[in-house]
């Protein structure tokens, strides 16, 4: 079930459609741009989708929406292309008069977030890409066969859709992800029928047949974290490489699965979920006296490794606490170091200390 801190509600597009976006979680504001199957309120008993929701809202506070067409936003007469659904982003940011902020666009919701960074370069501060695409499937290839497949998806959508065939859940959960439990296929058919309608679907699908967006990906400037999964069926690996190089500076973390859509049951949902908490600001830590942050510029992740640095632990302790390597503690350690200008370890526990770490041991236990 939704959580009761998650509040609904709606702005209006340029072009009239009403999009319904919710806020959940507290901390820095991120706004995560979606796929297009979704459902404010269904996300939350999703199997599939409930541990990003949850995950991430302890971190951030969450902004979310669904696409025109689909979830809680206008359904009939609406129409689908890429500015569009750029118009949607915007209105949305508009709508919570948001100061500076991260975006986190997830496959096809790539698009409207990088154009909402370069149209806003003072305002987004981050940005993650994970599973997008530079170029639509056309683009990349239009060979009668590419196009054949495509259709003959759409002819399953058509028929199988609306007969809630057993079977037509499995064949479009298993494109999404071929390596989910049972329960999380089940729980993706049952999503399909609430996102939106199979017209929709198919409508929203072909507008990114033949998008190019390489141009505008290369004047993206705000630091920026991507991801892509190895085995993707549904947007090559080739594409999660393309778009961070042309992103100057992005960092890029392949992660091994073969799902589109990650499952918190694979070590690649966990190693997600991990760079992006090393990669987006945490909480804005301040002296003892509140007065101006002495810390300002360290990522969640570094903050939670400096906490324990203060408390006197050793790298080994530290990845045994965090569950990862030593070697990802001591280059985290190190890149700590280097944001406070400190040379020894000793330094930074009388810098960190200073600044309030290394107290909260026994409130967190």
């Amino acid at each position: 079930m939704a959580p009761t801190a998650q509040e609904i509600r709606f702005c209006t597009s340029r072009d009239g459609t009403r999009i319904a976006y919710a806020i959940c979680g507290s901390g820095p504001l991120l706004i995560w741009v979606q796929h297009w199957l979704h459902h404010l309120e269904s996300d939350w008993d999703s199997p599939v989708w409930r541990p990003w929701l949850s995950k991430l809202a302890q971190r951030y506070t969450i902004v979310r929406f669904d696409w025109r067409g689909c979830g809680l936003s206008d359904r009939e007469g609406v129409e689908f292309s890429l500015d569009k659904y750029a118009d949607d982003l915007e209105a949305v940011v508009k709508s919570i008069g948001a100061g500076p902020f991260a975006l986190f666009g997830m496959s096809d919701g790539g698009a409207s977030a990088v154009s909402c960074a370069v149209r806003h370069p003072d305002r987004v501060n981050r940005l993650v890409l994970f599973n997008s695409q530079t170029r639509g499937r056309f683009v990349r290839n239009s060979a009668p066969d590419q196009v054949a497949d495509v259709q003959t998806r759409f002819n399953v959508f058509e028929l199988g859709w609306p007969n809630e065939i057993p079977a037509f859940k499995r064949f479009h959960a298993s494109v999404l992800m071929p390596d989910a439990s049972s329960a999380q296929i089940s729980a993706h058919g049952d999503l399909l029928h609430l996102a939106t309608l199979p017209a929709n679907a198919v409508a929203l699908i072909e507008t990114f047949l033949r998008y190019d967006m390489t141009a505008t990906i290369e004047q993206v400037r705000c630091p920026t974290l991507v991801m892509h999964t190895r085995g993707n069926s549904l947007l090559p690996f080739e594409e999660g490489r393309r778009i961070a190089a042309l992103i100057p500076g992005a960092r890029f973390v392949p992660l091994e699965s073969r799902n589109h859509i990650l499952v918190d049951t694979e070590p690649a949902w966990q190693q997600c979920m991990a760079a992006i908490e090393d990669f987006l600001p945490g909480e804005t830590v301040k002296s003892p006296d509140g007065r101006a942050p002495l810390l300002d510029g360290l990522t969640a992740r570094e903050h939670e490794v400096l906490e324990l640095i203060a408390q006197g632990l050793d790298n080994a302790s530290i990845a045994g606490q965090l569950r990862v390597s030593q070697k990802t503690v001591r280059n985290q350690v190190s890149i700590i170091f280097s944001k406070l200008g400190v040379n020894s370890r000793a330094q930074a526990i009388v810098r960190a200390r200073d600044a309030g770490f290394g107290r909260r041991t026994a409130a967190r236990q």
